[in-house]
C-alpha cells in the first residue's frame, strides 16, 4: 500500500486568472512607464482616465517612468514564473502583491479611505489566496532529476 498522500493543489482556473492579472500589470505598468518616459506620444491620450495621477507622476520627471517600466519587468517575470509553477515565481507574485497590500495600507492610514480601502480589499483577498497551502503546493524549485529528466528528452532545454 502506497503511504504517499495526493498533494491537493490550487484550481486551474484561479491560477490561470493570476497568471493573467500578472501580465495584465505587467502591460499596464509599461504603457505608463513609456508614457512618463516619452512625453507628447499618441499614448499619452490614454492618460485622459486619470489626469490627476499623470500631473502627480509626471512631476516626479522621468524616473518615476523608468520605474514603472521596472516594475513591469518585475511583473512580466513574476507571470513567466507563475506559468511555470515555478517557486520564484509564487515568491515574486506575494513580494509584489505584499508590496500592494502594505501601500493601501499606508494611503488608508493617511486617510485616503475609499481608494486605499478598495485596494486593500482586493490586494488582501488575493494575497490570501497566494498564502493558501493549496497555492503553494502547486509550486517546486526544480531538482536535479526534472533537469536530468527533462535533458534526456530534448538535450537542447533545460527547466
Amino acid at each position: 500500500m502506497n503511504s504517499v498522500t495526493p498533494v491537493r493543489t490550487a484550481s486551474a482556473r484561479a491560477m490561470t486568472a493570476v497568471g493573467v492579472f500578472l501580465v495584465f500589470g505587467a502591460c499596464m505598468a509599461a504603457l505608463a512607464g513609456t508614457t512618463l518616459v516619452w512625453h507628447g506620444t499618441a499614448l499619452d491620450a490614454l492618460w485622459a482616465l486619470n489626469e490627476a495621477a499623470y500631473r502627480q507622476l509626471s512631476d516626479a520627471g522621468r524616473l518615476i517612468g523608468a520605474l514603472f517600466l521596472l516594475l513591469s519587468a518585475t511583473l512580466a517575470g513574476a507571470a513567466v514564473g507563475w506559468f511555470k509553477r515555478r517557486l520564484w515565481g509564487w515568491q515574486l507574485a506575494v513580494g509584489i502583491i505584499s508590496t500592494q497590500v502594505a501601500g493601501d495600507v499606508v494611503n488608508f492610514v493617511r486617510g485616503d479611505f475609499l481608494p486605499s480601502g478598495a485596494g486593500l480589499t482586493i490586494a488582501g483577498a488575493l494575497l490570501f489566496y497566494l498564502l493558501r497551502p493549496k497555492v503553494r503546493a502547486t509550486f517546486h524549485r526544480p531538482s536535479a532529476l526534472d533537469i536530468v529528466g527533462s535533458s534526456q528528452t530534448n538535450p537542447h532545454t533545460l527547466n
